[in-house]
């Protein structure tokens, strides 16, 4: 359905009031997702994502979940649109995780949810909710190997299927895409445990459709016509917010020119040019320089892109607005063919998503001057069981994941702030006592690591310290960044800790680790580097010490830090997702 430009000004407090409105969507549909699900990836560590989405596909609203994802979604929904047209009916539903069609990783799966018009059975809206499941296959439990080289080892990939036709739930056909096609890949398995994912499927389905009741609701009381006028003026809001902030920067700057390089840990570059048009309000962010694909699995899709900058553009406007598509009207983005962030359609990308991402943030701040580096990494842990026996038959089994928070960086006027998910990432950890008790581990440590963080006038935040003790053996993935190259200081401050990942491996007679002549003090466990990237088979006993880095400092430390007069206090006030989330629940 064709959304037409309205003809008068919006009503400024209606503009607030569908903002909300909207919004409320996304965070109903978010709470019945968190409620319905059963795995600790969606229901406890809170990866997922929910949308309402404008029938041309662009995002309208969201609730503070995940920013890689919400940026990302809309390619998803766009592609689903152009593959299917008009043949969707009222009461379809929709799955995708291909990164060529608008994912971002395979463990993200994508539910995509039609509203039809009751009258004119047309397309007026679409929900949609993006969750992280633990396993879809793959050569490694968890579906996030640190050495995969190509898409197929990394899980089920659907382009599309029509999950939910006509109301009914097709369960053959996810069990085929899920756990037969991924099997028949050299070294891969299907999903090792596909009851909880289909049954947290159920539950982003269940959270579509109570978008669609609410937004009918929303419909029903303003009518169609007034409920998509809003949705044009909030879009055209935050368009105008942008510009704003673009033509400030070339005031405050002094220059409409902009740009930043940093490397991941391979050195691989990535590189930024930004032109800025003062009179227009905008801008073009070029990435010509880039890297070319990788071998392993840092490549970034396009969509992933986008969904940085676009969170980017949001994070640095001082205007209380909703995160939508109208943040990128007046950005152009380029991006050179055949790079690390346009890769083939075979590449390897589940370590773009949660790694490339975040240097993709670091650099586009950089380059706006916005501030330091942050840990620039997501530190995703994954362990389990299962695969197949020496015939190629599939063992059951069981993977989980989780990613593990640092320091971010510290900016003109504050402190970075200490054992947080950055950026992109907006996630839980694993919750000790819910881990230990649905999995065979101990957690020895989790604080707080002192003087990671980058000295400045302006500190950075410190990363954490996490400390796992496998109580059986199982196979331990580790997928991050920052290990080679530190987290950058700006404007004069000083770079923070790498992080680090050592295997305190128990010394066994059959292992070859207990030579005939060994001294009692020679008996203790080794303690091995296992690098930013590694799988490894650990043996009852055995750990896995984790040291996330911080973020980088602002100023010259002997600058001094004007925060320590109480002229420069400020209460500290919780904020954030999960805070808006906990007073959403309490008075729900």
């Amino acid at each position: 359905m064709a959304i037409t430009k309205p003809s008068s000004g919006p009503d400024p407090i209606l503009l607030t009031l569908f903002a909300n409105r909207f919004m409320s969507v996304a965070e109903a549909m978010g709470r019945s997702l968190q409620q319905t699900s059963i795995s600790t990836n969606i229901k406890e560590r809170l990866d997922f994502s929910c949308a309402l989405f404008a029938p041309d596909g662009d995002l309208v609203a969201n609730a503070p979940f995940i920013p890689i994802h919400l940026g990302s979604m809309s390619f998803a929904v766009k592609y689903q649109m152009k593959l299917h047209g008009k043949e969707l009916k009222d009461g379809d539903v929709l799955m995708t995780n291909s990164p060529h069609a608008g994912g971002s990783h395979l463990p993200d799966i994508t539910i995509i949810t039609p509203v039809f018009d009751k009258g004119t059975n047309e397309i007026i809206f679409f929900t949609a909710s993006r969750g992280h499941h633990a396993d879809i296959g793959g050569i490694l439990p968890g579906s996030m190997p640190p050495t995969s080289v190509n898409i197929f080892e990394e899980g089920a990939e659907i382009v599309s299927l029509k999950i939910v036709d006509g109301g009914m739930f097709d369960k053959k056909g996810l069990y085929e895409y899920m756990v037969e096609k991924p099997a028949q890949y050299p070294g891969s398995s299907g999903c090792r445990n596909i009851k909880d994912v289909e049954s947290d499927l159920k539950a982003q389905i269940a959270a579509n459709h109570k978008g669609v009741q609410l937004i009918r609701a929303i419909v029903d009381d303003y009518s169609l016509e007034t409920v998509q006028e809003y949705m044009y003026h909030i879009r055209t809001n935050a368009e105008n917010s942008v510009r704003s902030l673009l033509r400030d920067v070339v005031k405050q700057s002094g220059t409409s020119s902009l740009s930043a390089v940093d490397y991941l840990d391979d050195g691989t570059p990535i590189q930024l040019k930004v032109e800025i048009n003062e009179e227009e309000g905008s801008a073009v962010l070029d990435f010509e320089g880039t890297g070319c694909e990788v071998r392993g699995n840092l490549n970034a899709p396009i969509s992933v892109v986008h969904s940085a900058v676009i969170y980017c553009m949001r994070a640095m406007l001082n205007v209380d607005i909703p995160l939508n598509a109208g943040c990128l009207v007046p950005i152009e983005i380029k991006i050179p063919k055949k790079s690390l962030l346009s890769p083939s359609r075979t590449a390897a990308v589940c370590g773009g998503n949660v790694l490339t991402s975040q240097r993709i943030v670091d650099v586009v701040l950089k380059a706006f001057h916005a501030c330091a580096a942050s840990q620039g990494c997501t530190n995703n842990l994954t362990f389990g069981t299962g695969g197949k026996d020496k015939n190629g038959v599939a063992i059951a089994g069981w993977g989980y994941y989780e990613t593990i928070a640092g320091g971010s960086g510290g900016g003109s006027g504050w402190h970075g702030t200490s054992g947080v998910h950055t950026h992109i990432t907006n996630t839980r950890i694993g919750d000790v006592e819910i881990l230990e008790r649905r999995y065979p581990v101990l957690i020895h440590r989790f604080g707080l690591r002192p003087g990671s963080a980058g000295k400045g006038k302006w500190n950075g935040g410190d990363g954490v310290i996490r400390e796992f003790e496998f109580m059986q053996g199982m196979q331990v993935s580790i997928l991050s960044e920052r290990r080679t190259r530190a987290p950058y200081g700006m404007a004069g401050g000083e770079p923070a800790m790498m992080g680090r990942n050592t295997w305190i491996k128990q010394r066994r007679s059959e292992d070859g680790d207990i030579p005939e002549e060994t001294s009692e003090e020679d008996l203790g466990p080794r303690h091995v580097n296992i690098g930013g990237k590694a799988t490894v088979f650990m043996g009852k006993g055995d750990r896995l010490l984790i040291e996330t880095p911080g973020g980088g400092g602002w100023g010259r430390p002997d600058e001094g830090q004007l925060e320590t007069t109480d002229e420069y206090k400020q209460p500290w006030e919780a904020r954030g997702s999960f805070a808006e989330r906990a007073a959403a629940q309490a008075g729900f």
